[in-house]
């Protein structure tokens, strides 16, 4: 999967609106003797690496990742024979029949490559279906966990550009506890059905 969608980098932009919107919700109360607002942040990031969605939807773009790359193992396969045989047969065939084979293998090269990336559109999109829905229920549990401890603002640690938390401030494993609790264990959204369309 291309590194320019990363789990990290779709979160910063998703999730910063999200957590901002839901925190900002959040009933204002101050710390105990300082007069000064509670503030927590979330790592979202570790949400979705650890929770028990989070983990179940990687695990089934893993297995759609590794249906297409069969198939694109099987494309690959067809290709070296049809180049091995070019290559012993050629000097035997006509310019003709070898101009032909060429022609061919060109022919499913383009193919091969029309069909890998579009595999690849297909694997962003799902991802991004997928990390969409969990980030809809992580916010709604954040939102929740922020009202009832009474915290004025909640931030996504990486996206809000953290540079000292303490670690009583982290809410990220009070949060997986609850989104594991909401979600049953080893469930995932689903993402649309249908596959890569097919290029003429």
């Amino acid at each position: 999967m291309k590194g320019g969608l990363t789990w990290l980098v779709f979160l910063t932009a998703s999730l910063v609106a999200s957590v901002t919107a839901a925190s900002a919700q959040a009933p204002a109360a101050p710390a105990a003797g300082g007069g000064l607002h509670r503030i927590a942040y979330i790592d979202v990031q570790r949400v979705l690496a650890r929770s028990a969605a989070g983990v179940a939807a990687r695990e089934q773009l893993e297995r759609e990742k590794a249906t297409m790359q069969k198939e694109m193992d099987s494309k690959r396969v067809e290709l070296e024979k049809l180049r091995e045989e070019i290559e012993k047969k050629g000097a035997l065939l006509t310019p003709d029949a070898r101009r032909e084979r060429q022609e061919q293998f060109e022919r499913k090269r383009r193919d091969a490559a029309r069909l890998a990336d579009d595999f690849q559109k297909e694997l962003e999109r799902k991802e991004s279906v997928l990390l969409q829905k969990v980030l809809q229920e992580v916010s709604g549990i954040i939102e929740r966990v922020g009202k009832e401890r009474n915290y004025y603002l909640i931030v996504e640690k990486r996206g809000a550009g953290v540079v000292y938390a303490a670690p009583d401030a982290d809410l990220t494993d009070e949060v997986i506890r609850a989104f594991d609790q909401q979600v049953p264990k080893g469930s995932a959204p689903t993402p649309p059905a249908g596959g890569p369309a097919k290029k003429p």
